[in-house]
């Protein structure tokens, strides 16, 4: 039964959201967290809602930066492995929706 576990309060749902993030911007190939184009990945709190993370009632949707590097389906695995054991039984689906280039300075050397 599956049922409990999923049956989160506003509260839970703003500290599963805050635990969920700490754990996947720990990650190294993720740069950030990020609300995504249509900015609906938050989840909703007291104050200003904590974007990159939405936890739903049956879903946990996480938008990210990825470093460049990396494949992205390989990203989106790494992030789906760190959530999984904070998602409460939850589907958990990812979303990349820009990917940072970290060897850019944005200056030009050499020149």
């Amino acid at each position: 039964m599956n049922g409990p576990a999923n049956a989160a309060g506003p509260r839970e749902r703003e500290r599963r959201a805050e635990r969920i993030g700490a754990a996947v911007t720990a990650l190294p190939d993720v740069a950030g967290l990020s609300a995504g184009p249509r900015a609906q990945v938050v989840t909703y709190r007291i104050g200003l809602p904590y974007t990159g993370v939405a936890v739903r009632d049956g879903e946990i949707e996480v938008g990210v930066v990825a470093r460049r590097g990396r494949p992205l389906p390989q990203v989106a695995d790494a992030v789906r492995g760190a959530v999984l054991p904070l998602a409460g039984g939850l589907p958990v689906n990812v979303l990349i929706a820009d990917i940072q280039d970290d060897s850019s300075s944005g200056g030009s050397e050499g020149s």
